[in-house]
């Protein structure tokens, strides 16, 4: 693992990718999110959020909702963590490499049936980007109380202020208030090596309200080992230009069946290897609360091989902190690239995923009392009791 891949490890968090609106993760979280600042005070809509590993796309793709502005997505983007291969493009003036202030997401949703609370989801690519002035405040922290293989067992909590922080700022430690950044206009972006169209490979998207968004393009847009690149040129916020690069990856397809939670089981995800070893991480997140506030969640970030063990005592502690209705896995494979900018780090990422439905023994998922066994009924958190 290279020098940069170990800049703020530890903010792995929830895989959830926020398209729009989410809430912000811990750790070295991505620009903006639900719970966020006003759009008057980020200069435009809540910033997307890197940590995830496509939530929302997931979601749409037949998994669960993720709910946001809780405990459970406290975050979303740079809970993905720090980009594997390649080292930070130096710019005129460098700020920190640590300090995470931009993402650039492409994100490859595979197509999915409508399920009892999701509708369907046509395959596309869409692509999604924010730079900020400074790092998005932490709204939830997540405390690492057990670790094995490449996994971490996360706890949460929230901070508390006494002196409210107001509009512009967030609690982000007792009595601790954090400003909101401001977003960047760092002017048109070219991106080079995605499909747009049939023969056309090259194209610009052009920032509004500050996001940068392009949405159906083909799925997958590129083949695996096809270069990437995005050259941001500069703009009025004072940002010089700057280049982001990754390698394109293959479409995540996971082969194991649904992930079960038996008592004193290690769980096994697998997936089809790449074809280029080597080229990308796997990260996953394992949440089965999310629908009644998130009590706790599994993270891991591992070699692209092809399977993961998730091992029986992580998975007991995490059943033990309580689960409930509609629990899902989201699997992403993930390629990125980063470049240093004056007020910090801005990635790209490249980003595949799959959100598959989780089993529990004895829990009985809901959206209504009929869908339950007699004598129980449809609980807050989708659970039949």
């Amino acid at each position: 693992m290279t020098e940069p891949a170990r800049h703020g490890r530890g903010a792995l968090a929830a895989l959830t990718l926020c398209l729009a609106a989410c809430s912000s993760n811990g750790g070295d979280s991505a620009p903006g999110a639900d719970g966020g600042p006003p759009a008057d005070a980020t200069g435009g809509a809540p910033a997307l959020d890197p940590d995830a590993a496509g939530a929302q796309d997931a979601t749409a793709a037949g998994g669960s909702p993720v709910d946001a502005g809780t405990p459970s997505d406290g975050a979303p983007v740079s809970e993905l963590g720090p980009p594997i291969d390649a080292a930070p493009t130096p710019d005129v003036a460098r700020g920190d490499p640590d300090v995470l202030v931009g993402a650039f997401q492409v994100l490859l949703t595979p197509a999915a049936a409508a399920t009892a609370i999701t509708p369907e989801v046509f395959a596309q690519t869409s692509i999604f980007g924010r730079v900020q002035d400074g790092p998005t405040p932490e709204l939830v922290r997540w405390t690492e109380v057990a670790a094995d293989g490449g996994c971490r067992l996360l706890t949460p909590s929230v901070p508390f202020c006494e002196t409210p922080c107001g509009g512009s700022a967030a609690c982000v430690d007792d009595d601790v208030c954090q400003p909101y950044p401001t977003a960047l206009d760092v002017g048109p972006v070219t991106v080079t090596g995605l499909e747009a169209s049939p023969g056309e490979t090259v194209f610009t998207v052009e920032a509004v309200a500050s996001n940068y968004q392009r949405s159906g393009l083909p799925y997958p847009p590129f083949d695996e080992g096809t270069p990437v690149q995005f050259d941001a040129a500069g703009g009025p916020s004072g940002v010089g230009p700057f280049s982001l690069a990754a390698t394109g990856i293959a479409t995540l397809s996971l082969t194991s069946p649904p992930l079960e939670l038996v008592a004193g089981a290690a769980g096994t995800l697998t997936w089809t290897p790449p074809a280029m070893a080597g080229r990308s991480e796997v990260l996953v997140r394992l949440d089965i609360s999310h629908h009644g506030g998130s009590n706790g969640k599994i993270e891991c970030e591992v070699q692209d091989t092809g399977s993961l063990t998730l091992p029986a005592a992580l998975l007991d502690a995490l059943r033990s902190l309580g689960a409930a209705g509609f629990p899902t896995v989201i699997v992403t494979r993930r390629a990125s690239g980063s470049a240093v900018i004056a007020p910090g780090r801005v990635d790209l990422w490249l980003l595949s995923t799959v959100e598959q439905a989780v089993v529990i023994p004895g829990l009985t998922s809901c959206t209504a009392d009929e869908d339950c066994p007699a004598g129980t009924t449809c609980q807050p958190d989708l659970q039949c009791q």
